[in-house]
């Protein structure tokens, strides 16, 4: 199909031409969440220009968040139902239930370690010797891999969590169910940065594929009980706040 209004002599670079007509399409829903987009071969045809031209429309949609390229498959509507939006203390599994998702995940790796193998933030105020459970997964929208989290915890205050099976089973409501515990708050600092090769098969993508990285110290009413590291898939999860002046 030829589209019409791509205008050489307007001033407008053609790529940026390109890009809005894809935009347009996109929002118009001619292309929905998940659904594959032409190849640059076809679109170039499409739209009258060249290959480049429409690999730098792409490019630039691609970093905007709107498409996202897979290796191997092509170029895709990036589906963005999975938005976390204000911020609670809950679990991941309550998050995605909250957005209508079901979370599921896989153990990849639970073993005891001491607290001074890790890097722990200073407030957790652990001696050296102290037991930890270190509990890595994969955790899941659906059958989709979303993100792998490192979760540390202190035995002492948990005794016997090391011998449970997490295999999609919510550590929040095992914590509250077996100890009592009711999470208050928590900080969470968020950087950009690209997945590593240890983690790009597990969660499905390139290495050096965007992600987020989190990191999370969670408290109670007795003080910080749980440390996690997360590398959450940036096709597949994002953060959205909402900002007041006062």
């Amino acid at each position: 199909m030829i589209v019409k209004g791509m205008d050489p002599t307007s001033g407008i670079p053609l790529y940026l031409q390109v890009e809005r007509s894809l935009q347009q399409r996109v929002d118009a829903g001619e292309w929905v969440p998940g659904q594959q987009l032409p190849t640059e071969e076809e679109l170039g045809k499409a739209y009258g220009v060249s290959r480049v031209t429409v690999r730098q429309a792409v490019a630039r949609m691609v970093d905007r968040g709107v498409l996202v390229r897979e290796q191997g498959r092509g170029t895709f509507v990036r589906d963005t139902s999975l938005t976390a939006g204000a911020r609670w203390v809950t679990s991941f599994t309550a998050e995605l239930a909250q957005l209508g998702h079901s979370a599921g995940s896989r153990v990849l790796g639970q073993t005891i370690v001491t607290a001074g193998e890790e890097d722990l933030p200073p407030e957790m105020q652990l001696p050296a010797d102290s037991r930890m459970l270190r509990l890595r997964r994969l955790r899941t929208d659906g059958s989709r891999p979303v993100g792998v989290q490192t979760a540390l915890l202190p035995l002492d205050r948990f005794p016997g969590l090391a011998d449970l099976d997490f295999t999609d089973r919510s550590l929040y409501r095992t914590l509250n169910e077996r100890y009592g515990l009711v999470p208050r708050e928590a900080v969470e600092t968020f950087t950009v940065g690209g997945v590593l090769d240890e983690d790009a098969a597990t969660l499905g993508v390139t290495a050096g594929a965007h992600a987020f990285y989190v990191e999370r110290l969670t408290f109670d009413a007795h003080g910080p009980f749980e440390h996690v590291r997360s590398v959450m898939r940036g096709d597949r999860y994002r953060v959205r706040l909402a900002l007041r002046t006062s």
